[in-house]
């Protein structure tokens, strides 16, 4: 199966669905998107095939959402796209694209509704919340 996280590798929910990726025993392309941003095309379907409208793509906290003004209503769809191609921590993080689908993976478990691996063992994210038993079933 191929899948293909972007990744943040600062951000705690990033690092816990790619090692929920790993604990199902799938090699991810990893794209650090702050040093290799996805193009214009790219973000517009991963947002598009995620559910999301532009607005839901775009991360606040952190970033220069605030010093850009992004939060006018009047801003279009491309004039958001055009601010987070610009700024790519605005972008919101993590994607993740597999043959099931694309997620905005937040909180980090919705990955999990996207791979076609089970887990292949107990997983705890790094706040300690257990979301994997030691069958490899999801914690409800």
């Amino acid at each position: 199966m191929t899948v293909t996280i972007y990744h943040n590798p600062a951000c705690g929910t990033s690092r816990n669905t790619l090692a929920m990726i790993r604990n199902a025993g799938i090699k991810p392309t990893v794209i650090e998107y702050l040093s290799t941003p996805p193009d214009r095309q790219t973000l517009q379907a991963m947002i598009r095939d995620a559910g999301l409208t532009v607005r839901e793509a775009i991360r606040e906290k952190g970033t220069p959402y605030a010093e850009l003004a992004l939060a006018d209503p009047s801003l279009t769809d491309d004039q958001l796209l055009d601010a987070m191609l610009a700024h790519p921590i605005l972008i919101n993080r993590p994607f993740v694209v597999t043959a099931l689908g694309v997620r905005l993976c937040r909180p980090s478990e919705l990955v999990l509704d996207i791979l076609l691996a089970p887990q292949q063992g107990a997983f705890t994210k790094e706040d300690g919340e257990a979301v994997i038993d030691a069958q490899g079933r999801r914690i409800q």
